[in-house]
């Protein structure tokens, strides 16, 4: 087991530096230059020059990734060249609204998701079977600004039910709460059918083993049986799955933020980027390619203290 977690943490560290690599490299292409942004269009070649030479714009890449990697062991990722502030401090200020964005968003997900995933394995091939099916394409297929598009028509400006700009006030919890309605079942409406698809046929995999077939003879209740025996079981493979929403929650994340107004490191990112603000934007990615990285090593070890099968084949 310990050796299964050193290579699974590995594997994300590689992942890691992989992902800054191939980003330092991007940014290279990425039409615009940071100095004339900032001087403007009329300034001289010169004092361009200097800016690009006091930002370390003009060292080769594997420089910068060097200079890169040696702040970052001391908990340093930079300045934001516009206003002279710790990039690590406004990654910090970003990244709890976009956390609590994405926690909701895996709420509805799995509030959604894993009853009609369950509901239709006991029902199968029936009409709720197909149903489901046809949900779980549907939600799949329709990206999350369409979505978010969509509830702002109807819950804000029809029914004016719900508030769109912003995340509410610090301190004003049901005000907060009401701002994350509309964001988070945007965010999370698209793993509905991931969540759906892999439980049911996690269940009927185990609705069909040895003790559920003991259980029945025994006269246990059905309601009893897929609560107690089956779902418990079946549950397992989603918490991989939910490892791996979360990367693709924190890529749909950048547009939900910008729909609906909410800071959050997505809007950083798309806003540095604009301004090719690039010690800003390369913090941010980092983070984000790190949450990934570590939940995924995180969700395996789980499933492997929680399911002895696994453990058996380590």
């Amino acid at each position: 087991m310990l050796f299964y977690a050193i290579q699974r943490i590995g594997l994300s560290i590689l992942i890691l530096v992989t992902s800054m690599v191939m980003l330092f490299s991007a940014l290279k292409f990425i039409p615009g230059d940071p100095a004339t942004i900032m001087l403007g269009s009329r300034a001289s070649a010169e004092m361009r020059a200097r800016i690009t030479q006091e930002l370390g714009l003009d060292d080769p890449v594997i420089v910068q990734l060097g200079h890169f990697f040696g702040r970052l062991l001391t908990g340093d990722l930079g300045t934001d060249m516009w206003s002279q502030r710790p990039v690590a401090q406004m990654v910090m200020d970003s990244l709890p609204y976009t956390l609590v964005l994405i926690v909701v968003g895996l709420g509805w997900s799995a509030m959604i998701g894993i009853p009609l995933g369950c509901y239709s394995a006991i029902r199968r091939n029936s009409f709720i079977d197909k149903f489901t099916g046809l949900v779980s394409v549907g939600t799949i297929s329709i990206p999350s600004f369409v979505v978010a598009i969509y509830l702002i028509l109807i819950f804000a400006i029809w029914l004016r039910w719900l508030p769109v700009v912003g995340a509410g006030e610090p301190g004003d919890f049901a005000g907060q709460a009401r701002h994350l309605v509309m964001p988070g079942f945007a965010l999370g409406l698209g793993w509905v059918g991931y969540l759906a698809r892999i439980v049911r046929a996690s269940m009927l995999e185990v609705m069909g083993e040895n003790h559920i077939r003991t259980a029945r003879a025994y006269g246990l209740p059905e309601l009893q049986i897929v609560r107690a025996y089956a779902l418990r079981i079946a549950i397992l493979p989603t918490i991989t799955l939910l490892a791996v929403a979360i990367g693709g929650l924190l890529s749909s994340a950048v547009f939900v933020e910008a729909i609906f107004a909410r800071p959050g490191i997505g809007k950083l990112i798309v806003d540095a980027a604009s301004m090719r603000n690039f010690p800003v934007v390369q913090g941010g990615v980092l983070t984000t390619v790190a949450l990934f990285a570590l939940t995924m090593p995180i969700a395996d070890l789980l499933v492997a203290w929680l399911d002895p099968r696994v453990r058996a084949t380590l």
